[in-house]
Protein backbone atom coordinates (compact mmCIF):
# COMPACT_ATOMS: atom_id res chain seq x y z
CA UNK A 1 0.00 0.00 0.00
CA UNK A 2 2.58 2.83 0.98
CA UNK A 3 4.70 1.60 -2.51
CA UNK A 4 1.59 1.94 -4.24
CA UNK A 5 1.21 5.39 -2.86
CA UNK A 6 4.75 6.61 -2.96
CA UNK A 7 4.80 5.92 -6.08
CA UNK A 8 1.45 7.54 -7.07
CA UNK A 9 2.91 10.63 -5.15
CA UNK A 10 5.94 10.67 -7.00
CA UNK A 11 4.16 10.51 -10.59
CA UNK A 12 2.18 13.43 -9.40
CA UNK A 13 5.44 15.30 -8.31
CA UNK A 14 7.14 14.71 -11.55
CA UNK A 15 4.22 15.53 -13.49
CA UNK A 16 3.79 18.59 -11.69
CA UNK A 17 7.55 19.82 -12.44
CA UNK A 18 7.32 18.91 -16.05
CA UNK A 19 4.45 20.44 -16.59
CA UNK A 20 5.59 23.63 -15.19
CA UNK A 21 9.21 23.27 -16.85
CA UNK A 22 10.93 26.23 -18.55
CA UNK A 23 8.93 28.01 -21.37
CA UNK A 24 9.58 31.06 -23.41
CA UNK A 25 10.81 34.24 -21.94
CA UNK A 26 8.34 36.39 -20.54
CA UNK A 27 8.70 39.70 -18.63
CA UNK A 28 6.73 38.61 -15.30
CA UNK A 29 8.11 37.41 -12.45
CA UNK A 30 8.07 33.26 -12.29
CA UNK A 31 10.30 33.28 -9.46
CA UNK A 32 7.31 31.87 -6.73
CA UNK A 33 6.87 29.29 -9.25
CA UNK A 34 9.93 28.31 -9.37
CA UNK A 35 10.17 27.81 -5.82
CA UNK A 36 6.72 26.32 -5.31
CA UNK A 37 8.14 24.10 -8.11
CA UNK A 38 11.28 22.88 -6.36
CA UNK A 39 9.01 22.21 -3.30
CA UNK A 40 7.68 19.44 -4.99
CA UNK A 41 10.97 18.24 -6.00
CA UNK A 42 12.46 18.67 -2.49
CA UNK A 43 9.45 16.32 -1.46
CA UNK A 44 10.06 14.05 -4.00
CA UNK A 45 13.68 13.84 -2.82
CA UNK A 46 12.35 13.36 0.46
CA UNK A 47 10.20 10.19 -0.80
CA UNK A 48 13.03 8.93 -2.48
CA UNK A 49 14.95 8.90 0.62
CA UNK A 50 12.61 6.74 2.13
CA UNK A 51 10.88 9.53 4.32
CA UNK A 52 7.33 8.86 2.55
CA UNK A 53 5.28 10.53 5.44
CA UNK A 54 7.38 14.23 5.12
CA UNK A 55 8.12 13.62 1.24
CA UNK A 56 4.05 12.87 0.60
CA UNK A 57 3.15 16.38 2.75
CA UNK A 58 5.96 18.02 1.27
CA UNK A 59 5.27 17.25 -2.63
CA UNK A 60 1.26 17.91 -1.89
CA UNK A 61 2.18 21.54 -0.18
CA UNK A 62 4.34 22.25 -2.94
CA UNK A 63 1.75 21.09 -5.79
CA UNK A 64 -0.70 23.47 -4.00
CA UNK A 65 1.57 26.18 -3.84
CA UNK A 66 2.35 25.69 -7.56
CA UNK A 67 -1.19 25.39 -8.37
CA UNK A 68 -1.51 28.99 -6.55
CA UNK A 69 1.67 30.80 -7.82
CA UNK A 70 0.75 29.35 -11.37
CA UNK A 71 -2.17 31.16 -11.83
CA UNK A 72 -0.96 33.89 -10.17
CA UNK A 73 1.81 34.37 -13.10
CA UNK A 74 -1.10 33.32 -15.50
CA UNK A 75 -3.14 36.11 -14.54
CA UNK A 76 -0.17 38.37 -14.72
CA UNK A 77 0.73 37.27 -18.41
CA UNK A 78 -2.61 37.26 -19.24
CA UNK A 79 -2.83 41.31 -17.89
CA UNK A 80 -0.40 41.97 -19.82
CA UNK A 81 -1.18 40.40 -23.02
CA UNK A 82 -4.35 42.47 -22.33
CA UNK A 83 -2.69 45.77 -22.28
CA UNK A 84 -0.59 44.46 -25.25
CA UNK A 85 -3.35 43.79 -27.67
CA UNK A 86 -5.75 47.05 -26.47
CA UNK A 87 -4.54 49.42 -28.66
CA UNK A 88 -4.41 47.58 -31.63
CA UNK A 89 -7.71 46.25 -31.20
CA UNK A 90 -9.04 49.50 -31.02
CA UNK A 91 -7.53 50.74 -34.10
CA UNK A 92 -8.64 47.62 -35.61
CA UNK A 93 -12.41 48.24 -34.24
CA UNK A 94 -12.00 52.39 -35.63
CA UNK A 95 -11.00 50.73 -39.15
CA UNK A 96 -14.05 48.31 -39.65
CA UNK A 97 -16.10 50.83 -38.89
CA UNK A 98 -14.48 53.61 -40.78
CA UNK A 99 -15.27 51.29 -43.71
CA UNK A 100 -18.78 50.48 -42.90
CA UNK A 101 -19.50 54.31 -43.15
CA UNK A 102 -17.53 54.27 -46.49
CA UNK A 103 -19.10 51.66 -48.07
CA UNK A 104 -22.99 52.95 -47.03
CA UNK A 105 -21.82 56.06 -48.05
CA UNK A 106 -20.95 54.52 -51.65
CA UNK A 107 -24.18 52.81 -51.54
CA UNK A 108 -26.25 55.55 -50.88
CA UNK A 109 -24.50 57.62 -53.61
CA UNK A 110 -25.06 55.07 -55.89
CA UNK A 111 -28.64 54.57 -55.42
CA UNK A 112 -29.58 58.34 -55.38
CA UNK A 113 -27.26 58.39 -59.07
CA UNK A 114 -28.86 55.73 -60.28
CA UNK A 115 -32.56 57.05 -59.71
CA UNK A 116 -32.17 60.50 -60.72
Amino acid sequence: MALRVRSMLVTLAVSAVVGLGPGPAVAADRSDVDTATRQVERGAHEMGQGKVLEGAGETAKGIGNTIVEGAKYTGEKLGEAGRAAGPTAKTAWDRTKEGAVAFSSSLREFFSNLFQ
